[in-house]
């Protein structure tokens, strides 16, 4: 045997060994990747942090460019625009409906709407197939140009509010940064907004408006739905959380961080916006077959001290602003309490089902004013009354602010303490002395009906108050407090009634502004 033939021999004879020597080294382990953490969930903070950034940059105001079918639209083809109620993001949802609003009229700033889904974001472009377009307004040929990505324009909120079977509207956020809420059995009427600044200045107004909006979609337990939303302005920027719970009072849990990119020397939170045309306090002799026609009729306080205060609304000849000065109030808002059909005969707007709107302040807000703004209408198309609390200093450029509160709507709100409400004002010329008016103010009798009738205190700021009386109204549970003014050459003149026992006042202060012309 050969040597080459025995090499081969022995080779054969070990194959593992051959195996050995021509295999490959194994690769070393390579370790597996570290799971990425989910991002946290959505929330209020990350929505300051937005605000906080964009207050760092110049305001820029959003593109406003409108077409197609949006474009150049009166009111009564802006109606004839209607949401397809079959495109609902929640439409599978129980109890629970979102609405989302054209562009168009007034509406023209274009608003981005998200919504939040187990704590992720999800962006909803705007999409004009959710529209049902009027055939009279909206021809087939003028629905079809391409109106690209305009934005929306707001949304409405819809909830099972009057009844188990039908998803009611709850709440509409539409219009820089205004929005209107409902309570069970009520009917829209009186606005709220994010931010008033400047309201009756001699710089005049500035709207700050709300820019996005993150709408978290409720889960099946849950009885409320939480909205956060980016405000911006040449002046501010400010983050907002909503959470709203309704009923026959539905609440409004309200946290605000404001970052302003200038001092805010005006700057009016938790406003209110309403109306008030005429009513028995008005004194006007507006030449209507209704009664009244209002909103809202007054402006109740509960201030820091406990002291709880009624402004009665007007109509004036010119602009009025009054300031309640305070520390830490308790609660305001604007309410309406005459609560009758027979107030104001109409069958249509049905006035007595408008809501009130109280505030309650969550932690000192420190020291400040109830600011109340009325300005003259000549009809009940425009809102004319404005309150809010300004605070005493200045919020600082560069700096957060942050605040809290509850807003509630509803038919009957407000404070309940042991203490006569006013049931309403009315005034007209005194018939006992020239250039003199008399006021009568009625207060509930219910704390009365087996009491000595209290005595009746009244001031005014200038001019003279003569002839205070109080009178028990028969069948109607009204004392009525009444006296005569007299100006005495003054223009203006801001009065006060109550009611007095021995231990001090049984009712809240009646306060009222009168102003010549």
């Amino acid at each position: 045997m050969t040597a080459a033939a025995m090499g081969a021999s022995l080779l054969r004879a070990q194959p593992g060994l051959a195996q050995v020597q021509t295999q490959p080294a194994a690769p070393a382990a390579v370790p597996a990747p570290a799971p990425v953490p989910a991002p946290p969930p959505f929330d209020f903070e990350q929505v300051a942090q937005i605000a906080a950034e964009l207050a760092a940059r110049d305001y820029a105001k959003p593109a406003a460019t409108l077409s197609g079918p949006f474009k150049d639209l009166g009111y009564d083809a802006y109606r004839g625009i209607r949401f397809d109620r079959a495109a609902d993001p929640w439409k599978d949802l129980a109890g629970f409906g979102l609405d989302l609003l054209p562009p168009g009229m007034l509406y023209t700033d274009p608003v981005r709407i998200n919504l939040v889904e187990d704590g992720a974001v999800r962006p909803l472009p705007f999409d004009p197939s959710v529209f049902i377009f009027d055939d009279i307004s909206f021809p087939p040929d003028a629905r079809q140009a391409d109106p690209g990505d305009m934005g929306w324009s707001g949304f409405r909120l819809r909830s099972r509010l009057n009844r188990p079977d039908f998803l009611d509207e709850l709440a509409v956020f539409q219009g820089a940064s205004y929005f209107r809420v409902l309570a069970r059995g009520t009917r829209y009427g009186l606005s709220a907004r994010g931010l008033a600044l400047g309201t009756g200045t001699p710089e005049g107004e500035e709207f700050p408006s709300f820019r996005e909006f993150w709408i978290h979609t409720p889960g099946p337990q849950e009885q409320a739905i939480m909205i956060h939303a980016l405000l911006d302005s040449p002046s501010t920027t400010g983050a907002f959380q909503f959470v709203i719970r309704p009923g026959s009072e539905t609440v409004m849990a309200t946290r605000v961080a404001l970052f302003p990119r200038q001092e805010l020397k005006a700057a009016g939170l938790a406003p209110l916006t309403s109306m008030f045309w005429f009513g028995p306090a008005d004194g006007t002799g507006t030449d209507d077959y209704r009664r009244a026609v209002h909103d809202s009729d007054g402006l109740q306080m509960v201030t820091g001290t406990g002291q709880r205060l009624w402004r009665a609304l007007n109509n004036p000849a010119t602009l009025q602003i009054s300031a309640f000065v305070d520390e830490n109030p308790r609660g305001f808002g604007l309410m309406q309490r005459a609560r009758d059909f027979e107030d104001y005969q109409d069958a249509e707007a049905a006035y007595e089902l408008r809501p009130s709107a109280w505030t309650v302040p969550r932690g000192p807000w420190g020291k400040g004013a109830v600011s109340l703004v009325e300005i003259p209408v000549q009809n009940e198309f425009h809102d004319n009354i404005v309150s809010f609390w300004q605070p005493e200093a200045p919020l600082a450029a560069g700096q957060r602010h942050d605040f809290a509160y509850d807003l509630v709507f509803g038919l009957h709100l407000g404070d309940d303490a042991p203490l006569a409400r006013v049931r309403g004002t009315r005034t007209g010329k005194s018939i006992n002395r020239k250039g003199a008016r008399t006021y009568m103010i009625d207060f509930d009798l219910a704390l009365f009906r087996d009491q000595p009738d209290p005595t009746a205190a009244v001031t005014t700021s200038a001019g003279k108050v003569e002839h205070p009386y109080v009178v028990r109204l028969p069948g109607e549970d009204i004392l009525r407090l009444a006296f005569e003014f007299l100006p005495e050459g003054a223009t203006m003149a801001d009065l006060s009634a109550s009611l007095n026992g021995p231990a001090g006042a049984l009712s809240e202060t009646w306060l009222f502004r009168w102003a010549e012309g």
